[in-house]
């Protein structure tokens, strides 16, 4: 880490490690993992695609990344800091907000209605989810 540092920034990459040293295996994409298939989703893991009512949906590899970490933790919240650790890494050094911009982003091609999302829901203060059935 290079100074200066917030004493946030080192909290979060401390649980980080330790997390990360706990569930290394539980959190890695496994490369024999099936496709994730929800009601109108699927998610082609092993050639990183996606489709939506059998249409194929172009996305950037961060777009893939976050859409496939969200649908791995389906119905769970995850905060900004933990999707920056899946998608970029526990080094990344910059504005945890980049999230909502890539949400943004993955909304406009996901969501029948960005402005309602239905599939990426916010919960304020804590992070976004994966809703199952609006996937």
């Amino acid at each position: 880490m290079t100074k200066p540092f917030s004493p946030r920034e080192l909290v979060a990459r401390v649980r980080a490690i330790l997390r990360r040293g706990r569930n290394a295996t539980e959190d890695d994409a496994r490369p024999d993992e099936p496709a994730l298939v929800f009601s109108r989703l699927r998610l082609d893991t092993a050639a990183h695609r996606v489709w939506k009512d059998g249409r194929e949906i172009e996305l950037t590899p961060i777009e893939y990344d976050l859409l496939h970490t969200l649908a791995r933790h389906a119905g769970h919240v995850l905060s900004r800091e933990q999707l920056i650790e899946h998608v970029w890494g526990y080094d990344y050094y910059g504005d945890d907000r980049v999230i909502d911009t890539h949400i943004r982003r993955l909304r406009r091609k996901i969501e029948d209605d960005p402005a309602a999302p239905a599939v990426i829901v916010t919960v304020r203060g804590a992070g976004y989810r994966f809703d199952r059935a609006g996937a």
